[in-house]
């Protein structure tokens, strides 16, 4: 093992060939020229992806409202809700880089709301955000990924495998997402374009307090059960993964050879994934509403 100079350990590979270490300095220099261009790198998981990704070797660029504040980072402003801005900003990017080896789409929103009293305008702009906002982004990457073929990966959710309580825009968008990822996967393989799905259970960020939660007197006969379900989830959000653990995860899958389909990170995820496997429905959905407190 050796520390490179961002302070993260990195561990010499096996070279296939030989069977010897392969340097870590080596591998930072075959991925000196790959481009990864990361949808929300200003915070939580999409920042600590790309403080992974830059000591890999990786040339990074963000795209979001707010740069990231990393010095070896490149910004390009935009709003995945606005307008072409997103399309401008990714057309931008690459041409400037030369080129373009990666996406990686880590943006996303939460809301809690009744599904009876929640307003159009809101789920629409979470669906805009974690499930258009990726679309979006893909298509902007394949004419580019085309080229020399690549890789794509969405940041997803457990959610999306177990429905959260009150939060059901969230997870039905999340399941979209993991349903575009299957479906993109196979569209375009014959290009060299690999497609992966990360799945990330309760991770400990500021997404956590930045969730749009309606008042009680919006929720009106739900508000006790929605208090209690978004108390539950927030203690499973601190009290889980960090969101370096989810990065390196990334990361990882970018690095992979031969990149899983769908991967869930954490213990937890995937023990309640097998879980699902294996008990009937009623039992999953059981479990659930234990968990949320319902």
């Amino acid at each position: 093992r050796s520390v490179n100079t961002f302070g993260m350990e990195t561990v010499n590979k096996r070279d296939p060939a030989g069977g010897r270490a392969v340097p870590a300095e080596r591998e930072r220099s075959e991925n000196t020229k790959k481009t990864v261009i990361i949808v929300g790198a200003s915070s939580g998981i999409g920042y600590e992806t790309a403080l992974r990704l830059v000591g890999r070797g990786f040339s990074v660029i963000n795209i979001s409202r707010t740069p990231c504040s990393m010095q070896q980072v490149k910004n390009y402003a935009a709003d995945v809700t606005v307008g072409d801005t997103l399309e401008k900003a990714m057309a931008d990017a690459v041409q400037a880089a030369g080129g373009l080896y990666a996406l990686i789409y880590s943006a996303g929103c939460s809301m809690a709301a009744p599904i009876e009293y929640a307003e159009e305008k809101d789920y629409r702009y979470l669906f805009d955000v974690n499930y258009f906002g990726a679309l979006r982004a893909l298509r902007c990457a394949v004419p580019h990924l085309k080229k020399r073929g690549g890789r794509v990966i969405f940041v997803s959710s457990m959610g999306g495998t177990f429905p959260i309580a009150f939060d059901s825009f969230y997870s039905s968008s999340k399941a979209a997402v993991d349903m575009l990822a299957k479906a993109a996967a196979i569209e375009l393989e014959p290009y060299h374009i690999l497609v992966s799905s990360v799945q990330p259970g309760g991770t400990s960020t500021g997404f956590t307090f930045k969730r749009k939660i309606y008042p009680d007197e919006e929720n009106r006969e739900y508000a006790a059960k929605l208090k209690r379900a978004t108390a539950a989830l927030a203690n499973m959000e601190q009290g889980g993964l960090s969101a370096g653990e989810v990065a390196k995860q990334v990361a990882d899958v970018l690095c992979d050879k031969h990149p899983p389909l769908s991967v869930r990170c954490g213990g937890m995820s995937k023990f309640y994934a097998a879980v699902k496997r294996v008990l009937p429905e009623s039992a999953t959905q059981y479990i659930n509403k234990k968990a949320y407190k319902q």
